[in-house]
């Protein structure tokens, strides 16, 4: 008899091996203290329910019950959902980028009954292959190791472990000279890095496989808006068109894939995951505002549809993920025949195709996946057709394949909500409000932040819940879900003129910096000082896919003390960082977030104040300018809780303020009046 432990947790990932013949712990106090008491190995397998090779492996290995034998008779089986324990992930893909140089997903790692790492890998075949030995000879070999060898096991575990902690030292040298660091030429030489490698024909950074890097993205455009350099200009929107024309865009629903697997964006690995979204909601957000460009505002609208109508909860939250695999088969729900789509659209159909790139013969293997060769207005003007009704018809031609697809067996869904995804969801329903005006957007900000402020929060404590599902807050919140939900609060400030989200942003900035300070570095850890169930406390630096906590937390100190001139916020920020600064100036691919904290510090910050009977009005005309690096505080009347509102004038006019560093000019009266005094003063 099988005794799997899973079928009683939430998560879609872990649920999915609930019926495997492995005996199956969740990560708890019984597994690691059953390993102790029958001195077995612990194999942990991290995984996410969206990854496609870790449903290869399940399927190849985990449903297998000659394998299942193996690792039931020699292991201690833990499974872990990525996505809700990110600080055993965090650890443990460290300890296997050590060991071999590479880590993903599935991540499987061996451990010591004290649950320190010695042993592990990615994917391993259910046979020799891929140059990779069998799971089954993994297996095999690790356990007679483990009988044979303790010594040792134990000897590379210690120093696996000791490694771990020395590498998480970062920020132990504090360089306080911002003078040497903070300055215009660094934030030059930071865009001269990221031009390197960006692809100048198809857009993005690197090579295959492509990652949007919207942080990156936003840097530029940032840099375009102080510098007035046309490069940065045209690789940002040159990456933008590419992606939003290519196969990581889904032409029919909406919505961002995770990455393309070649350098055209054209063949995405198909997972839609709800922070690549969020992220690439906001980025498009400030690119319309700077451009005006009309399809920007319509993939804003495609891709906030998409995840209306595929990952909302109805009461408020967002669903984590849709997976890239359907009937067993990787994109089968998201491609084409070229049949199907004549029989579909039927007159309208070979001008669709046209458009689209859609063929005979399919791009990947024999199917279709859509994307556009050449801009609408470009089509339209070579085929001498009206773009408008150009538009409407492939508007119309997309409706009906959409209607056809959802009659596929849809992709299946994470359906666990993520507070720190959901806080990166509620930033860009902000920005997205801001740039297009749509009260929508506002509305579904203020929805998710009640939700999850009620749902996350943890009775008679300060602090929240990670994850949440089916009325189930679990695991204490780490750093990212703290930082992001800040920055949440202040984004929604600036799109509600309600200044008691900056109260309860400062409130949590309070709470973070009690339980997660790293005193020493100024730096925050990922978990919180009471978590015991850890072998380190890590400090995350690098952004990934998304901000880095410690990134996203020091642009919270930076403008909460602007806001509420806390000086001693301000310079804990800056201190850290110019800690990292030479690697941030250096590697800005890998420190993306970052740098465009490092551009706003060097070149500053415009603190608008806008103070009157009719505030409200003005506050929300200026959302849809481009002032990126900007704090926005209204109010009709004098407010001592914010200092910059302590000492102005109520008059019967409306006025409008620009500070810098904690003095302001004479203000100006209305938004339009604003910009020219800020592009006057920035020399443009």
């Amino acid at each position: 008899m099988h005794t799997n432990k899973l079928i009683s947790e939430t998560s879609p990932y872990l649920l999915q091996h609930a019926h495997n013949p492995v005996e199956w712990f969740p990560w708890c106090d019984e597994a690691i203290q059953k390993a102790k008491n029958e001195n077995k190995p612990i194999l942990v397998s991290i995984g996410y329910s969206a990854c496609h090779w870790c449903h290869v492996m399940e399927r190849e290995s985990f449903e297998d019950e000659i394998t299942a034998r193996i690792m039931n008779e020699n292991f201690i089986n833990i499974k872990i959902d990525r996505e809700e324990r990110p600080d055993l992930d965090h650890i443990y893909m460290d300890a296997v980028q050590a060991m071999t140089g590479s880590g993903g997903w599935p991540l499987n790692v061996f451990l010591t009954p004290d649950t320190k790492p010695f042993y592990g890998g990615t994917y391993f075949p259910p046979r020799r292959a891929y140059n990779r030995p069998s799971w089954q000879e993994v297996l095999q070999n690790v356990a007679l190791a483990y009988k044979q060898k303790r010594n040792e096991i134990d000897a590379q575990a210690e120093n696996l472990t000791t490694h771990l902690i020395q590498a998480n030292s970062i920020g132990s040298n504090i360089n306080t000279n911002i003078d040497i660091l903070l300055k215009k030429e660094n934030v030059v030489e930071i865009f001269e890095n990221i031009i390197k490698s960006a692809d100048k024909v198809w857009g993005g950074f690197g090579k295959a496989p492509k990652f949007p890097q919207p942080f990156i993205i936003n840097y530029l455009l940032r840099f375009y808006h102080l510098f007035g350099n046309p490069d940065a200009k045209e690789q940002a929107l040159l990456s933008i068109d590419k992606m939003i024309e290519g196969g990581i865009y889904d032409q029919i629903g909406g919505g961002f894939a995770r990455y393309a697997t070649d350098s055209e964006w054209l063949v995405p690995h198909f997972e839609k995951m709800l922070y690549d979204n969020a992220l690439l909601v906001t980025v498009l957000s400030e690119a319309f505002q700077l451009t005006g460009k009309r399809r920007y505002k319509e993939v804003i609208e495609e891709t906030i549809g998409f995840i209306l109508r595929e990952l909302f909860f109805s009461e408020g939250g967002f669903y984590s993920a849709s997976d890239a695999d359907s009937d067993g088969e990787e994109g089968k729900y998201y491609v084409w025949g070229f049949t199907e789509v004549q029989e579909t659209l039927g007159t309208d159909a070979d001008i669709f195709c046209e458009y689209y790139d859609i063929s005979p013969h399919g791009i990947w293997e024999r199917k279709n996946i859509l994307r556009v060769k050449q801009p609408l207005e470009v089509f339209a003007f070579k085929k001498n057709l009206n773009e408008d009704s150009l538009s409407r018809l492939l508007k119309n031609c997309r409706e009906k394949l959409l209607a056809e697809r959802s009659k596929r067996a849809a992709p299946g869904k994470d359906d666990k909500i993520n507070l720190g995804w959901n806080a990166l969801m509620n930033m860009a329903c902000s920005k997205a409000f801001a740039a297009t005006g749509n009260e929508l957007y506002r509305q579904l900000a203020l929805k998710n932040m009640s939700f999850l402020l009620d749902r996350f929060s943890i009775r008679n404590t300060n602090g929240f819940y990670h994850t949440w599902k089916q009325g189930i807050g679990k695991y204490h919140a780490f750093l990212d879900d703290y930082a992001f939900l800040i920055r949440a609060l202040i984004q929604l400030q600036t799109i509600t003129a309600n200044n008691d989200w900056l109260i309860h942003a400062r409130e949590l900035t309070e709470f973070v910096i009690e339980n997660f300070s790293d005193e020493e570095t100024g730096f925050f850890y990922y978990t919180e000082k009471n978590q015991l169930d850890v072998i380190i406390r890590k400090k995350e630096v690098y952004d990934n896919a998304v901000p880095s906590g410690n990134s996203m937390m020091m642009y919270n100190l930076y403008h909460l003390a602007i806001i509420f001139e806390k000086i001693d916020w301000r310079q804990r920020s800056i201190n850290v960082i110019t800690s990292l600064g030479k690697a941030i100036v250096k590697y800005p691919s890998s420190f993306g977030f970052w740098a465009c904290l490092y551009q706003e510090v060097t070149t500053g910050t415009e603190e608008i104040v806008v103070i009157g009977e009719k505030a409200l009005v003005q506050h929300t005309q200026l959302l849809k300018y481009y002032i990126p690096q900007s704090i926005i505080i209204s109010s009709i009347f004098s407010d001592n809780n914010f200092p910059v509102l302590a000492d102005k004038p109520v008059t019967q006019e409306d006025l409008i303020y620009l500070c810098r560093n904690f003095s302001c000019l004479p203000p100006v009266k209305s938004p339009k009046e604003l910009i020219s005094l800020i592009n006057k003063l920035n020399g443009r």
